[in-house]
């Protein structure tokens, strides 16, 4: 489908870890696609969010914060930040207004400078600022590169964001609608609904699990004569000691990941939800790059 006057394109989402990406992807489409952590290195796959409007249709591309590997499951996650630079139509290099300028910026900005596609400059957590604080850190960055346009936001508050979308819109190409416009993203449901416990995990056990954590769905029928959809889940640890937080005691903390899960999964699936969780300790699964395939993370893919 395509018509006179109508905007269409491709729009990547990159920075530091922990910007509010996310968050920001979640306000746009409405609707809960990227999972929210305030741990760094949340997001491990591209999530495409589908935002459509009368007049335009945006395809967000939203990657991993973008910063130095220290295993192989880093190196796959640079990677694919690093792909989601090219063949894009804009990209918004987003940062934290609280945090400032910070070497991981520099290492980004070196990477922007080999590119020819427009950056916006997208400021975010402007919320947790006094606004004097804003001027000095735009000229810092105004200094190092030349931004296509500066907009400073609050992802969580929504301020601002209606401007950005208006902004993106003016740098896209005219083209078609590629989803329909009910279509959020193009991820499939059982990708979202492992992200969803992961997000789950991550928030109830804060410090004591770091990053080591993977979610596989092992199976979604909805039974015959049922309008339950059944929903069986494996959390991957690396540890036995990870195991035995993840379960808590009598099984306490298990239970509360699924219970908030399932919450997720059945505004997402639009039914109710049945969900079984198991945990399983695969040693050190982010180094071994035939667990990282099983678990999803496919470099030929990018």
């Amino acid at each position: 489908m395509s018509r006179e006057g109508y905007k269409s394109g491709f729009v990547s989402i990159i920075g530091r870890p922990n910007v509010g990406k996310s968050t920001f992807l979640n306000r746009v489409i409405g609707q809960k696609i990227a999972i929210m952590s305030d741990k760094p290195q949340t997001t491990r796959n591209k999530i495409q969010g589908v935002y459509t409007t009368d007049d335009a249709q945006v395809i967000f591309i939203d990657t991993p914060g973008i910063h130095k590997p220290k295993h192989k499951l880093g190196d796959f996650m640079m990677k694919v930040a690093e792909n989601a630079l090219k063949e894009v139509d804009l990209i918004l290099f987003m940062i934290n207004a609280e945090e400032g300028f910070g070497r991981g910026d520099a290492f980004i900005i070196e990477r922007l400078k080999k590119i020819n596609t427009p950056v916006f400059l997208v400021i975010n957590k402007i919320d947790q600022v006094h606004p004097d604080d804003l001027l000095p850190l735009i000229e810092q960055y105004k200094s190092l590169y030349e931004f296509a346009e500066i907009v400073p936001i609050s992802a969580l508050q929504g301020n601002n964001v209606e401007t950005l979308i208006e902004q993106i819109k003016k740098y896209l190409p005219e083209g078609p609608q590629y989803y329909p416009a009910d279509q959020v993203t193009d991820h499939p449901e059982r990708f979202i609904i492992a992200e969803l416990i992961r997000e789950k995990a991550l928030h109830l056990t804060r410090e004591e699990v770091p990053h080591s954590i993977a979610v596989v769905i092992d199976a979604i029928e909805r039974r015959q004569d049922s309008s339950t959809v059944y929903v069986s889940a494996t959390i991957i640890v690396e540890r036995d000691s990870q195991k035995g937080i993840i379960i808590g005691k009598q099984g306490r903390m298990l239970k509360e990941i699924g219970q908030r899960a399932r919450v997720d999964i059945e505004a997402l699936l639009g039914s109710k939800v049945f969900l079984e969780l198991w945990v399983k300790v695969q040693k050190d699964w982010r180094n071994r790059i035939s667990q990282l395939r099983d678990f999803g993370f496919r470099e030929d893919e990018y």
